[in-house]
């Protein structure tokens, strides 16, 4: 047996959207450096290791022959284009749910234009759900395989440093995962800058070898694409299962939007990172066509001999950088899930003062660290974990580009026609990747399916789990009216104080509420019932957030607030009724939330024999409940005053 707090906030309709704060204050020219520093970070770095594996699939079925460079080149280039310039930078931006991106953000918005009945809206929030477990994949294998690239320059430089490689890589991430704690938000001054310097060194990596090597320009037709498909159609079918490393960071581009708004994201990519990416792949193509061995390691060949220690440097600290951006997104997508009701509560810690965003989640930190550890361990070098990329990188392609066409369709009113044309074009282009990289699946691909496919399976089971307790709970609990009618119409003892009870919704009674009269007999002179609900937008409007109902009795001391969050905010009770009480001069409202007693419903859980799971799923709920975070930690509830009281249901 065990316990689940009953404060879970439910999930509620659509409140209007606001501008979100990242849209103000920083000139643009800052938020695009930002960009360059946290959102650009995967996708910068993809040039260490994206050539090099295309060259050394299959036994090196893809030759170092003009033909099959130029092929792999406009390939390259093309995908960029298409997937990252136009699809997620010219529309996918557009689909921003209250300033906010992100699969998850974006399967809320979904339910919000479909409503939050409905199968089809079961479905696709399933798919959203999904496509964040996807990432939790990604989010493993990022790390490993983009520090390890960098430090194999070592390789180059020095051969005698070969065996250095991995233990230098152990130590690194060791030390980005453990300073997690401290938060970023003074390193990521430097994220910018740095980035900057790399995107530059990768445009002028390239610039030589395409002088030397003009000819490489022709890659930049698609007739070479066709061309390559034609004459080898089973080598550039599984070509694009590493082609597709060139766009990998690409739904960074939308999962931070929030952070730093559209305009900068989108000038960052056409000014500086899109040419010097290309830049610097079609430098690696000249340089293969010049020297054929090159394929062993295009990036660090084309750098001169005195710089590839610097080299490596430089590539290690953008390695990491990428590597933070992962991690972050992973706390972010946490959070959201948690406020979406697909996870329990989680301790987040808030590492700065002034930004919100800035969160650190213990348990999803270490778990991880522990995944990356193992990868690591396994594969021990960036090519073979190249062979585990790619699966979770197409499967979150394909389906943002799903979610994307049904906003497209209910919310924008496309015609059709425009969403067949983009269907076909950005999900038949992908669905080739994802296919692509299928053959990859017993060579390590099914490692990120595993992990998503058991990432999906906890937050699909706490999901249901909490809509059958909830049930349950609210038998036990009864309506509230009922309480509060009985309560004016008998004579109870009221003893000085304030006590509030957290409590997901006014139609049932806290159950702590309900024991306190029903064995005490008692009832505090203020009783204030708060409920959070967490909606479907990422922030919601200080005028919005707050609603105040008596309970049809003006002067019987007891009221029912509403606190209204977006699933980005900070869920602050305390904070909440010290707004409530500027706002508001009713004298059953003249408390001090500092002063109060918090009381707490706990619901024991212990397995049972009613329908509705599976005993194995009904474990993972039983065991999730367990370790859920304190709700008073969650609320920000001060625990020198908070009493927990608690009743059981079975499961």
């Amino acid at each position: 047996m065990t316990e689940v707090e009953t404060e879970q906030p439910p999930n509620g309709d659509a409140v209007p959207e606001i501008t979100h704060p990242a849209s103000h204050g920083t000139g643009w020219l800052g938020l695009a450096l930002g960009a360059l520093g946290v959102v650009y970070g995967d996708i910068g770095t993809s040039p260490l290791y994206a050539l090099q594996t295309v060259f050394s699939i299959d036994h090196g079925a893809v030759k170092p022959t003009p033909g099959d460079v130029y092929g792999v080149i406009s390939l390259v280039f093309w995908s960029v284009t298409v997937v990252v310039s136009i699809k997620y930078v010219v529309f996918i931006l557009r689909a921003d749910n209250d300033g906010e991106g992100g699969v998850m953000a974006l399967a809320a918005l979904v339910r919000r234009a479909l409503g939050a009945n409905g199968r089809w809206t079961a479905a696709l929030m399933a798919l959203g759900v999904f496509g964040a477990s996807l990432f939790y994949g990604d989010s493993v294998i990022t790390p490993a395989i983009s520090v390890l690239s960098a430090i194999e320059g070592l390789q180059v430089a020095s051969p005698g440093l070969a065996n250095a490689v991995l233990p230098l890589g152990i130590a690194i991430l060791a030390i980005l995962f453990a300073v997690q704690r401290w938060g970023t938000h003074r390193v990521g001054r430097l994220f910018g800058p740095v980035m900057v310097l790399w995107f530059l060194i990768l445009a002028i990596l390239g610039l030589p070898q395409i002088a030397r090597h003009p000819g490489i320009l022709k890659a930049l037709s698609p007739t070479y694409v066709f061309t390559f498909i034609a004459d080898h159609p089973y080598t550039a079918f599984i070509a694009m299962g590493a082609v597709v490393l060139a766009i990998t960071g690409a739904e960074a581009l939308y999962a931070d939007m929030g952070h730093f708004g559209r305009p900068p994201i989108r000038r960052a990519w056409f000014a500086v990172v899109f040419p010097s990416l290309m830049l610097n792949y079609l430098g690696q193509g000249a340089l293969i066509l010049n020297r054929p061995s090159a394929t062993t390691n295009p990036f660090y060949l084309m750098v001169p001999g005195w710089a590839r220690i610097p080299m490596v440097a430089l590539a290690t600290m953008a390695t990491v950088i990428a590597s933070q951006a992962v991690i972050s997104g992973a706390f972010s997508v946490s959070r959201q899930a948690v406020r979406l009701g697909f996870l329990p509560h989680l301790n987040v810690r808030h590492t700065s003062t002034v930004e919100s965003g800035q969160i650190y989640v213990p348990a999803v930190n270490w778990l991880l660290f522990g995944g990356v550890l193992v990868l690591m361990v396994s594969f021990r070098s960036s090519a073979r974990l190249a062979t585990a990329y790619g699966v979770a990188v197409t499967g979150t392609l394909i389906i943002t580009t799903l979610l994307f066409l049904v906003v497209a369709r209910t919310l924008w009113k496309w015609a059709i026609w425009k969403i067949l044309l983009a269907g076909v074009g950005f999900g038949g282009l992908e669905l080739t990747y994802f296919s692509a990289n299928l053959t990859k699946v017993l060579h390590g691909g099914w490692l990120p399916l595993l992990i998503a496919g058991s990432v999906f399976t906890v937050m699909m089971t706490w999901q249901r789990g909490r809509e059958i307790v909830t049930l349950r709970r609210v038998a036990l609990e009864g309506p509230l009216t009922d309480f509060v009618e009985k309560v004016n119409e008998h004579s109870i003892m009221r003893v000085p104080g304030t006590a509030v009870f957290p409590h997901p919704t006014k139609e049932t009674t806290p159950l702590a509420l309900r024991a306190n009269v029903q064995h005490n007999g008692v009832l505090h002179e203020h009783v204030v019932i708060v409920s959070a609900q967490s909606e479907n937008v990422p922030h919601v409007a200080p005028s919005e957030q707050l609603s105040i109902d008596n309970l049809h009795y003006a002067d019987d001391g007891i009221v029912h607030v509403t606190v209204r969050y977006g699933f980005q905010d900070e869920q602050n009770l305390p904070d909440a009724l010290r707004r409530v009480r500027s706002m508001d001069d009713d004298s059953e409202l003249d408390i001090d939330p500092d002063q109060a007693t918090y009381f707490l419903s706990r619901i024991m859980i212990q397995r049972g024999d009613g329908p509705g799971m599976s005993t194995w799923r009904k474990r993972i709920f039983i065991g999730l409940a367990h370790n859920a975070a304190n709700p008073a930690d969650y609320f920000g509830l001060p625990l020198d005053r908070t009493v927990i009281m608690g009743s059981h249901v079975d499961l």
